[in-house]
This record gives C-alpha cells, structure tokens and sequence, in this order.
C-alpha cells in the first residue's frame, strides 16, 4: 500500500496595500476653471454680502464712503410687512402654479410623444425646439402684442365675436390677467425641456414590462401610475427642483409685461423688486440684504438637489 504524503497548505500572502493618492491631475485640469468662477461669481456673491452690511445708496456710486449699519438692512426688509412679504409670498404662490403646469403639461407632452409617429414626433419636437430656443425677450414682445390693448389679436378676435365689449380691453392691468398672461409665457417657453427630460427617461423602460402590465388588464392610467412614473420619479424629483429655481427667478418677463401697460405695486416678484430697490430707488444696501435672503432661500431649494447627485455619484 502506498502512502501519499500531502503538502502543508501555503500561508496565506499578504497584500501589500499602496497608500491612497489623491488624484492630482484631476484638480489641476479644473484649476482654471474654478478661478474663472470664483472670479465672475465668488467676488459679485462676497461683494453683495458686504454691501447688505452698508448704507449703500446713489452717493457711494460718487466715490463716497458707505457706512456700515449691521444688520439694519434685513431688520428693515424683514419688517417690511407691505413691501417685502406680500412679493415674496406672491413669487412663491406664482412659483408653485408654473411648477405644477409646466410639469404636467410636460408630462402630456412626452406621453403624446411616445404614442404618435416617428414624422409626427419629429414635428412636435421641432415645434418644442423653436419655442424652447426663442429668448424671453422676444417672447414676452411677441405676447405682449398678442394681448395688446388696441391692436392685439386676441382684443379683435373677441371683438369680432361678441361685438365691442372687447375693444379697447387692457389684459396687463387686471392683476389675474397679467399673472395668466405672464403663466402662458413662462410655461410655453419652460414646457420643451420638461417634455423632452421626461420622454429621454420614459423611452428607457423595458417594452416587456408594459406589455406584461397590458397582459394583466392594466389599465393605461394603471400603467401611468404604478410603472411609468416610478421609473422616472427621480427624474421628476430634479425636475420640480429646477423648475421651483427657475420660476422664482423670473425676471425678463414680469418687466417687459410690466414695461408694456402692467401695474407694478400689484404685480412685482421678487427678481424686479430686487431690481426697482437698487436701480429705481438707488437703495443698492437694501436691495443687496434682499439679494442675500433670496440667495439663501435659492440654496434651500437647491439642497436636495444637490444631495441626490452628490449620492448617485457615491452610487
């Protein structure tokens, strides 16, 4: 009988673990980059922070030194219960109706997408580009001719219809009307990137899901709610963000509206009243504590935003 003898098992090796490098290359390659911002935005952002600790009006612009008053800027806007509140109450109410349109007309528009065809689909996407390229400016112009008190379309065509009790009517002073006016520019020109966001992520969910649901009777609102809309929820969730960041933002349109027949005191949002506080009135002190507030109020908005990509970037 023959004994086989068996070799010890070897020990086992040990990695040699290298000390962990900070890549270098990477933050040299953004060096440049992150001095031009810090350049074009860090400085007017310090800048306007110094400036909300002064009493910064028209004769600093002279060359004058501007006192320092602490923080009786934001003492003076914070109690601003007829001036400050009533615009940052009506930006946000005019934030959360653009919000919810845009997003749910953006929706309809990516789910017409996907069921129409390829020439079609190709029409509507040109439409949504030309709309979505077009500046707000000339938006807010072309609009404002449409609802023009003596030559506007809209003016005419109602007049036509029911006679001259249209003639003459100015849309830009009732308040309602110019918020409607100004929702239909904002949520027209807001609406392609909305509509395509949504069409890029519901095109990336399996067709053999949906036709298992089809399978099963789902219905298509079934299919809407428990398939399509998990699937881009995260999609939604940084839409909503920007689109909130976006239409507290809104300038160009309020003052072209405004410029063109609207009234200011009833109509103001917090981006031109920013801008009649420093440039109208010449109290840049107070309207740079303003500019702070509201950069403050931005970056709580912005947070979750930035939390959930800084977590998809770990995943």
């Amino acid at each position: 009988m023959s004994t086989t003898v068996l070799d010890p098992p070897a020990p086992p090796r040990q990695e040699i673990r290298q000390p962990s490098r900070k890549p270098f290359l990477p933050w040299l390659l953004l060096s440049a980059t992150m001095v031009i911002l810090g350049v074009l935005t860090g400085y007017p952002v310090l800048r306007l922070v110094v400036m909300s600790f002064q009493e910064y009006e028209r004769a600093q612009l002279m060359g004058l030194p501007a006192e320092w008053v602490g923080l009786d800027n934001y003492a003076t806007v914070l109690t601003d219960v007829d001036g400050f509140w009533p615009v940052l109450a009506r930006s946000f109410a005019l934030m959360v109706v653009l919000v919810v349109v845009t997003l749910v007309l953006g929706m309809l528009v990516a789910l017409l997408m996907i069921r129409i065809g390829k020439g079609m689909r190709l029409l509507v996407s040109v439409g949504l580009l030309l709309a979505w390229a077009m500046p707000s400016l000339a938006a807010t112009t072309v609009w404002g001719w449409v609802f023009d008190t003596q030559y506007g379309v809209i003016n005419n065509l109602l007049t036509a219809i029911t006679g001259d009790r249209w003639f003459g009517h100015s849309w830009l002073l009732n308040p309602w009307s110019f918020y409607l006016i100004l929702t239909c520019i904002v949520v027209w020109g807001a609406v392609p990137f909305v509509a395509f966001t949504l069409y890029a992520g519901l095109t990336q969910i399996p067709e053999e899901v949906i036709e298992a649901a089809q399978l099963d009777g789902a219905s298509a609102f079934q299919r809407f709610r428990l398939i399509q809309v998990p699937y881009v929820r995260s999609i939604i969730t940084v839409l909503v963000i920007l689109s909130m960041i976006w239409d507290l933002k809104v300038f160009t349109q309020v003052f072209v509206l405004q410029d063109i027949g609207g009234d200011r005191e009833v109509t103001n949002t917090i981006g031109v009243y920013i801008y009649q506080t420093g440039m109208a009135q010449g109290h840049y002190g107070l309207a740079s504590a303003i500019g702070v507030i509201f950069v403050v109020v931005m970056l709580a908005i912005a947070y979750p935003y930035v939390r959930r990509t800084l977590r998809e970037e770990e995943l």
